[in-house]
Protein backbone atom coordinates (compact mmCIF):
# COMPACT_ATOMS: atom_id res chain seq x y z
CA UNK A 1 0.00 0.00 0.00
CA UNK A 2 1.26 2.82 -0.81
CA UNK A 3 1.75 5.79 2.20
CA UNK A 4 1.76 9.87 2.18
CA UNK A 5 3.13 12.53 4.55
CA UNK A 6 -0.04 13.97 5.83
CA UNK A 7 0.21 18.04 6.87
CA UNK A 8 -0.28 19.38 10.67
CA UNK A 9 -3.64 20.22 9.98
CA UNK A 10 -4.38 16.62 8.74
CA UNK A 11 -3.04 14.99 11.76
CA UNK A 12 -6.01 13.57 13.02
CA UNK A 13 -7.13 12.49 10.08
CA UNK A 14 -6.73 8.85 7.90
CA UNK A 15 -5.84 8.42 4.52
CA UNK A 16 -7.46 5.70 2.56
CA UNK A 17 -7.15 5.32 -1.33
CA UNK A 18 -10.16 5.25 -3.46
CA UNK A 19 -12.08 1.52 -4.19
CA UNK A 20 -11.33 0.67 -8.02
CA UNK A 21 -12.72 3.93 -9.97
CA UNK A 22 -15.89 3.22 -12.06
CA UNK A 23 -15.31 4.11 -16.05
CA UNK A 24 -15.79 7.64 -16.81
CA UNK A 25 -15.93 8.31 -12.98
CA UNK A 26 -14.13 11.32 -11.84
CA UNK A 27 -12.02 9.37 -9.58
CA UNK A 28 -10.68 7.93 -12.42
CA UNK A 29 -8.58 11.20 -12.94
CA UNK A 30 -4.82 10.41 -12.51
CA UNK A 31 -2.74 11.16 -9.50
CA UNK A 32 -6.05 11.99 -7.38
CA UNK A 33 -5.15 12.76 -3.81
CA UNK A 34 -6.57 10.06 -1.45
CA UNK A 35 -9.25 10.47 0.95
CA UNK A 36 -9.07 12.00 4.18
CA UNK A 37 -10.84 11.05 6.63
CA UNK A 38 -11.56 12.20 10.39
CA UNK A 39 -12.18 8.89 12.80
CA UNK A 40 -11.39 7.20 16.24
CA UNK A 41 -9.83 4.50 15.17
CA UNK A 42 -6.27 3.75 13.54
CA UNK A 43 -7.61 1.31 10.69
CA UNK A 44 -5.32 -1.32 8.99
CA UNK A 45 -5.32 1.01 5.69
CA UNK A 46 -4.11 4.14 7.84
CA UNK A 47 -1.45 5.88 6.95
CA UNK A 48 2.05 7.36 8.94
CA UNK A 49 1.87 10.82 10.48
CA UNK A 50 3.77 13.43 9.19
CA UNK A 51 6.07 10.88 8.02
CA UNK A 52 6.32 9.49 3.71
CA UNK A 53 7.29 5.51 3.58
CA UNK A 54 8.02 4.11 0.81
CA UNK A 55 6.04 0.72 -0.08
CA UNK A 56 8.63 -2.18 0.41
CA UNK A 57 9.98 -3.85 -2.13
CA UNK A 58 8.98 -7.09 -1.23
CA UNK A 59 6.06 -8.26 1.04
CA UNK A 60 7.09 -9.54 4.49
CA UNK A 61 6.88 -12.70 5.72
CA UNK A 62 3.18 -14.06 7.30
CA UNK A 63 5.91 -14.88 10.38
CA UNK A 64 6.50 -10.83 10.40
CA UNK A 65 2.99 -9.92 9.72
CA UNK A 66 1.60 -11.73 13.18
CA UNK A 67 4.38 -9.61 15.30
CA UNK A 68 4.46 -6.52 13.23
CA UNK A 69 1.62 -4.78 10.84
CA UNK A 70 3.20 -3.67 7.28
CA UNK A 71 2.53 0.31 8.28
CA UNK A 72 4.04 2.12 10.99
CA UNK A 73 1.47 3.89 13.49
CA UNK A 74 1.63 6.12 15.90
CA UNK A 75 0.30 6.88 19.15
CA UNK A 76 -1.21 10.80 19.39
CA UNK A 77 -2.34 10.22 22.90
CA UNK A 78 -0.42 8.32 26.18
CA UNK A 79 -2.25 5.93 27.92
CA UNK A 80 -3.36 6.32 31.50
CA UNK A 81 -0.74 5.30 33.19
CA UNK A 82 1.48 8.40 31.86
CA UNK A 83 0.42 11.23 31.74
CA UNK A 84 -2.94 12.61 32.12
CA UNK A 85 -5.53 12.36 28.96
CA UNK A 86 -4.91 14.78 25.99
CA UNK A 87 -8.57 16.11 26.23
CA UNK A 88 -9.89 14.67 23.53
CA UNK A 89 -11.90 12.19 24.91
CA UNK A 90 -13.63 10.73 22.21
CA UNK A 91 -10.29 9.23 21.15
CA UNK A 92 -9.11 7.98 24.58
CA UNK A 93 -9.37 4.13 25.21
CA UNK A 94 -11.86 2.95 27.49
CA UNK A 95 -11.42 3.59 31.41
CA UNK A 96 -10.88 0.83 34.00
CA UNK A 97 -12.90 0.03 36.38
CA UNK A 98 -12.49 1.94 39.42
CA UNK A 99 -11.32 0.15 42.26
CA UNK A 100 -13.67 -0.42 45.72
CA UNK A 101 -14.29 2.57 47.58
CA UNK A 102 -12.39 3.03 50.99
CA UNK A 103 -14.74 2.61 53.73
CA UNK A 104 -16.04 6.42 55.41
CA UNK A 105 -13.92 7.01 58.73
CA UNK A 106 -13.38 9.31 60.79
CA UNK A 107 -9.10 10.06 61.12
CA UNK A 108 -8.27 10.69 64.31
CA UNK A 109 -5.71 13.66 64.95
CA UNK A 110 -3.60 11.03 67.33
CA UNK A 111 -3.08 9.10 63.59
CA UNK A 112 -0.93 11.64 62.43
CA UNK A 113 1.54 10.33 60.33
CA UNK A 114 5.36 10.00 62.17
CA UNK A 115 6.73 7.94 58.93
CA UNK A 116 6.73 10.49 55.88
CA UNK A 117 8.87 13.84 55.92
CA UNK A 118 7.12 16.83 56.10
CA UNK A 119 8.35 20.09 55.22
CA UNK A 120 7.26 23.58 55.20
CA UNK A 121 6.83 26.72 53.25
CA UNK A 122 5.37 29.87 54.02
CA UNK A 123 2.44 31.32 52.03
CA UNK A 124 1.21 35.11 51.87
CA UNK A 125 -2.58 34.96 51.35
CA UNK A 126 -4.87 37.70 51.26
CA UNK A 127 -2.55 39.35 54.09
CA UNK A 128 -2.40 36.14 56.39
CA UNK A 129 1.03 34.46 56.78
CA UNK A 130 -0.01 30.72 56.21
CA UNK A 131 2.49 27.82 56.09
CA UNK A 132 1.57 25.10 53.94
CA UNK A 133 3.61 21.42 53.89
CA UNK A 134 4.93 19.40 51.01
CA UNK A 135 5.53 15.53 50.96
CA UNK A 136 6.28 13.36 48.47
CA UNK A 137 3.62 11.50 46.49
CA UNK A 138 5.82 8.51 45.75
CA UNK A 139 6.82 8.28 49.72
CA UNK A 140 2.89 8.22 50.36
CA UNK A 141 1.21 6.47 48.05
CA UNK A 142 4.09 4.38 45.84
CA UNK A 143 3.35 6.85 42.67
CA UNK A 144 5.65 9.00 40.75
CA UNK A 145 4.55 12.40 39.09
CA UNK A 146 1.03 11.53 39.27
CA UNK A 147 -1.67 14.09 39.59
CA UNK A 148 -4.23 11.90 40.70
CA UNK A 149 -5.38 8.36 39.78
CA UNK A 150 -9.06 7.71 39.87
CA UNK A 151 -10.70 5.65 43.28
CA UNK A 152 -6.94 5.37 44.55
CA UNK A 153 -5.38 8.71 44.67
CA UNK A 154 -7.74 11.68 44.30
CA UNK A 155 -5.05 14.89 44.37
CA UNK A 156 -5.17 15.54 47.35
CA UNK A 157 -1.44 15.96 48.51
CA UNK A 158 -0.93 18.61 45.59
CA UNK A 159 -1.57 22.66 45.93
CA UNK A 160 -4.25 23.25 43.89
CA UNK A 161 -4.60 27.09 42.21
CA UNK A 162 -8.42 27.10 43.41
CA UNK A 163 -7.52 26.43 47.05
CA UNK A 164 -5.62 29.87 46.81
CA UNK A 165 -7.81 31.36 44.82
CA UNK A 166 -10.85 30.75 47.29
CA UNK A 167 -9.22 32.15 49.47
CA UNK A 168 -8.69 35.67 48.33
CA UNK A 169 -11.96 35.50 48.00
CA UNK A 170 -13.40 34.43 51.27
CA UNK A 171 -11.24 37.52 52.17
CA UNK A 172 -12.84 39.88 49.65
CA UNK A 173 -16.23 38.80 51.06
CA UNK A 174 -15.32 39.45 54.54
CA UNK A 175 -14.06 42.78 53.53
CA UNK A 176 -17.33 44.07 51.73
CA UNK A 177 -19.18 42.67 54.43
CA UNK A 178 -20.73 39.86 53.15
CA UNK A 179 -19.16 36.74 55.16
CA UNK A 180 -18.48 36.35 58.63
CA UNK A 181 -16.76 33.39 60.03
CA UNK A 182 -17.60 34.08 63.36
CA UNK A 183 -19.12 31.57 65.50
CA UNK A 184 -19.74 29.54 62.36
CA UNK A 185 -19.63 25.95 61.50
CA UNK A 186 -17.71 25.08 58.78
CA UNK A 187 -17.09 21.97 56.29
CA UNK A 188 -14.24 22.10 54.09
CA UNK A 189 -15.05 18.79 51.24
CA UNK A 190 -11.85 17.40 49.14
CA UNK A 191 -9.58 19.70 51.76
CA UNK A 192 -5.95 18.07 50.49
CA UNK A 193 -3.58 20.62 52.34
CA UNK A 194 -7.04 22.60 54.12
CA UNK A 195 -6.04 26.00 53.63
CA UNK A 196 -9.42 27.32 53.34
CA UNK A 197 -10.69 25.71 56.45
CA UNK A 198 -7.48 26.68 58.30
CA UNK A 199 -8.17 30.31 57.04
CA UNK A 200 -11.84 30.04 58.74
CA UNK A 201 -10.31 28.67 61.76
CA UNK A 202 -8.32 31.91 61.75
CA UNK A 203 -11.09 34.20 60.92
CA UNK A 204 -13.32 32.94 64.31
CA UNK A 205 -15.18 29.80 63.62
CA UNK A 206 -16.71 27.49 65.63
CA UNK A 207 -16.42 24.07 64.08
CA UNK A 208 -14.56 23.06 61.10
CA UNK A 209 -14.55 19.81 59.62
CA UNK A 210 -11.99 18.78 56.87
CA UNK A 211 -12.92 15.74 54.12
CA UNK A 212 -10.80 14.20 52.23
CA UNK A 213 -10.85 10.82 49.94
CA UNK A 214 -7.65 9.40 51.18
CA UNK A 215 -7.37 9.30 54.73
CA UNK A 216 -3.40 8.88 54.53
CA UNK A 217 -3.75 12.81 52.43
CA UNK A 218 -5.25 13.68 56.82
CA UNK A 219 -2.66 12.08 58.49
CA UNK A 220 0.45 13.06 55.93
CA UNK A 221 -0.37 16.93 55.33
CA UNK A 222 -3.73 17.93 56.33
CA UNK A 223 -3.17 17.38 60.18
CA UNK A 224 0.25 18.30 60.04
CA UNK A 225 -0.79 21.66 58.53
CA UNK A 226 -3.45 22.52 60.72
CA UNK A 227 -1.38 22.29 63.81
CA UNK A 228 1.64 24.43 62.09
CA UNK A 229 -1.23 26.85 61.51
CA UNK A 230 -3.24 26.94 64.57
CA UNK A 231 -0.48 26.11 67.14
CA UNK A 232 -1.32 29.18 69.15
CA UNK A 233 -5.45 28.26 68.71
CA UNK A 234 -5.22 24.82 69.23
CA UNK A 235 -2.42 23.80 71.87
CA UNK A 236 -2.31 20.27 70.11
CA UNK A 237 -4.40 17.89 68.33
CA UNK A 238 -4.07 14.52 70.28
CA UNK A 239 -7.59 13.07 70.11
CA UNK A 240 -11.11 13.14 68.83
CA UNK A 241 -12.12 16.64 69.34
CA UNK A 242 -10.52 19.24 70.50
CA UNK A 243 -11.23 22.61 71.72
CA UNK A 244 -8.23 25.27 71.49
CA UNK A 245 -7.51 28.52 72.88
CA UNK A 246 -10.03 29.89 70.24
CA UNK A 247 -12.89 27.23 71.61
CA UNK A 248 -12.59 25.79 67.30
CA UNK A 249 -13.63 22.15 67.40
CA UNK A 250 -11.56 20.59 64.36
CA UNK A 251 -11.87 17.31 63.16
CA UNK A 252 -11.09 15.14 60.42
CA UNK A 253 -12.87 12.82 57.89
CA UNK A 254 -11.78 10.75 55.10
CA UNK A 255 -13.85 8.51 52.18
CA UNK A 256 -16.13 8.54 49.11
CA UNK A 257 -18.95 11.67 48.73
CA UNK A 258 -21.43 8.69 48.30
CA UNK A 259 -21.10 7.85 51.70
CA UNK A 260 -20.05 10.51 53.45
CA UNK A 261 -23.24 11.70 55.15
CA UNK A 262 -23.09 8.42 57.67
CA UNK A 263 -19.97 9.74 59.17
CA UNK A 264 -20.19 13.61 59.00
CA UNK A 265 -21.74 14.75 62.67
CA UNK A 266 -24.02 17.68 61.40
CA UNK A 267 -25.17 16.28 58.11
CA UNK A 268 -28.76 14.65 57.31
CA UNK A 269 -29.01 11.11 57.22
CA UNK A 270 -32.48 10.98 54.91
CA UNK A 271 -33.34 11.22 50.98
CA UNK A 272 -32.64 15.25 50.51
CA UNK A 273 -34.37 15.17 47.45
CA UNK A 274 -37.20 15.28 49.12
CA UNK A 275 -37.18 16.93 52.01
CA UNK A 276 -35.18 19.70 51.27
CA UNK A 277 -36.61 22.03 52.62
CA UNK A 278 -36.85 25.46 54.93
CA UNK A 279 -38.64 23.87 57.32
CA UNK A 280 -36.30 20.92 58.03
CA UNK A 281 -34.33 20.76 61.37
CA UNK A 282 -31.51 23.35 61.39
CA UNK A 283 -27.87 20.93 61.81
CA UNK A 284 -25.69 21.15 58.53
CA UNK A 285 -23.27 23.50 58.21
CA UNK A 286 -23.26 27.32 57.90
CA UNK A 287 -20.35 27.54 55.14
CA UNK A 288 -19.09 24.24 53.34
CA UNK A 289 -15.60 25.61 51.25
CA UNK A 290 -14.16 23.36 48.03
CA UNK A 291 -11.69 24.13 45.74
CA UNK A 292 -10.84 21.68 42.77
CA UNK A 293 -13.70 19.40 43.60
CA UNK A 294 -16.14 19.23 40.38
CA UNK A 295 -12.94 18.04 38.04
CA UNK A 296 -15.08 14.32 37.08
CA UNK A 297 -18.14 14.25 36.03
CA UNK A 298 -19.11 10.58 37.39
CA UNK A 299 -18.70 12.40 41.15
CA UNK A 300 -21.00 15.76 40.45
CA UNK A 301 -23.97 14.45 41.27
CA UNK A 302 -22.42 12.09 44.61
CA UNK A 303 -20.94 16.09 45.61
CA UNK A 304 -23.87 17.93 45.10
CA UNK A 305 -26.22 15.47 47.23
CA UNK A 306 -23.49 15.70 49.94
CA UNK A 307 -23.81 19.72 49.62
CA UNK A 308 -27.70 19.50 50.36
CA UNK A 309 -27.36 17.14 53.11
CA UNK A 310 -24.86 18.84 54.89
CA UNK A 311 -25.69 22.41 54.36
CA UNK A 312 -27.36 24.40 57.16
CA UNK A 313 -30.81 25.62 55.86
CA UNK A 314 -32.82 28.23 55.18
CA UNK A 315 -29.42 30.56 55.63
CA UNK A 316 -26.45 28.39 54.35
CA UNK A 317 -23.94 29.00 51.61
CA UNK A 318 -21.21 27.60 49.64
CA UNK A 319 -18.04 28.92 48.41
CA UNK A 320 -16.73 26.97 45.42
CA UNK A 321 -13.24 27.33 43.31
CA UNK A 322 -12.79 25.19 40.24
CA UNK A 323 -11.77 25.89 36.80
CA UNK A 324 -14.10 26.86 34.48
CA UNK A 325 -13.71 23.26 32.58
CA UNK A 326 -11.35 20.19 33.11
CA UNK A 327 -10.26 19.41 29.81
CA UNK A 328 -9.83 15.91 29.41
CA UNK A 329 -12.23 14.87 32.60
CA UNK A 330 -14.98 16.56 31.39
CA UNK A 331 -16.00 18.10 34.63
CA UNK A 332 -15.64 22.16 35.55
CA UNK A 333 -17.47 25.22 37.33
CA UNK A 334 -20.16 25.01 34.51
CA UNK A 335 -20.86 21.14 34.37
CA UNK A 336 -21.34 21.21 38.13
CA UNK A 337 -23.61 24.43 37.98
CA UNK A 338 -25.60 22.77 35.40
CA UNK A 339 -26.77 20.29 37.81
CA UNK A 340 -27.37 22.89 40.73
CA UNK A 341 -29.18 25.11 38.44
CA UNK A 342 -31.36 22.27 37.27
CA UNK A 343 -32.21 21.09 40.74
CA UNK A 344 -34.00 24.82 41.60
CA UNK A 345 -33.18 24.51 45.48
CA UNK A 346 -29.99 26.52 45.03
CA UNK A 347 -29.16 30.27 43.91
CA UNK A 348 -25.95 30.51 42.38
CA UNK A 349 -23.39 33.46 41.39
CA UNK A 350 -19.86 34.00 40.23
CA UNK A 351 -18.35 36.29 42.67
CA UNK A 352 -14.71 36.25 41.37
CA UNK A 353 -12.91 35.28 38.23
CA UNK A 354 -9.44 34.37 37.39
CA UNK A 355 -7.94 34.78 33.77
CA UNK A 356 -4.13 35.32 34.48
CA UNK A 357 -2.93 32.99 31.15
CA UNK A 358 -1.48 30.54 33.24
CA UNK A 359 -3.79 28.17 32.99
CA UNK A 360 -7.49 27.50 32.03
CA UNK A 361 -9.79 30.50 33.29
CA UNK A 362 -10.61 29.58 37.07
CA UNK A 363 -13.83 31.04 38.57
CA UNK A 364 -15.41 31.23 42.50
CA UNK A 365 -18.97 30.45 42.58
CA UNK A 366 -21.55 31.10 45.75
CA UNK A 367 -24.52 28.63 46.25
CA UNK A 368 -27.00 29.69 48.84
CA UNK A 369 -30.29 28.14 49.40
CA UNK A 370 -33.33 29.28 47.51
Amino acid sequence: MKRFRIRWTEALCMATPDPQPKPNHPSSEPNRKPRLLLGAVVLPQAIGILTKLEAPEEKPSMAANSDKSGFETFRLFQSSDEKPSSGLGFLDGVEKPLPPLPSCVEVLPSEVSTSVKYTVDEVNLAGVAMLKGRVSTQEVFALSNSDLVPGTYEGGLKLWEGSLDLIKALDLEIQSGHLSFERKKVLEIGCGHGLPGIFACLKGSDVVHFQDFNAEVLQCLTIPNVNANLSEQLQSLTSGAVNGNAGAEVRFFAGDWSAMHHVLPRAYNYDTDSSFSHDGPTTGYDIILMAETVYSISALYSLYRLIKMCISRPHGIVYMAAKKYYFGVGGGTRRFLSIVEKDGLMATSLIAEVADGSSNVREVWKLACK
